[in-house]
């Protein structure tokens, strides 16, 4: 299950705002980018039939929500783009991530803890 680019917009506008219309979540698109109505609905109806989104029919509006996990979706695209990218090396992919971006003392403190409890495991 790898989302389209345009999907995991939809998907990330869910998993922030919880259950919404499609009108909710075309509005929130909206704000960064010419989007339409009708290719939101249409988008939304794919994602249902993929079985990305659940659907409640209520009244004359239905309600999308996600079917899939953030984290689950997250890891299936760091793994694949870790495949691709940096031929499975993680450490290639953090190296380049710390060396390219600046890293606030806040989220070396979380890297450091990770990496002890990744240390700690048998």
């Amino acid at each position: 299950m790898k989302p389209t680019d345009s999907e995991l917009e939809i998907l990330q506008v869910l998993w922030e705002q919880g259950p919404s219309t499609v009108r909710q979540v075309n509005e929130r698109l909206a704000e960064n980018k010419d989007v339409g109505y009708t290719t939101t609905l249409k988008l939304m109806q794919i994602m249902h039939d993929k079985s990305l989104l659940t659907r409640v029919e209520d009244a004359r509006s239905h309600v999308y929500e996600p079917n899939v996990a953030e984290e689950e979706v997250q890891s299936t695209l760091l793994g694949r783009f870790l495949d691709t990218a940096f031929r499975g090396s993680a450490s290639r992919l953090v190296m380049q991530a710390l060396g390219n971006h600046k890293t606030t003392p806040e989220e070396l403190n979380q890297i450091r803890e990770l990496l002890n409890q990744i240390e700690k495991q048998p």
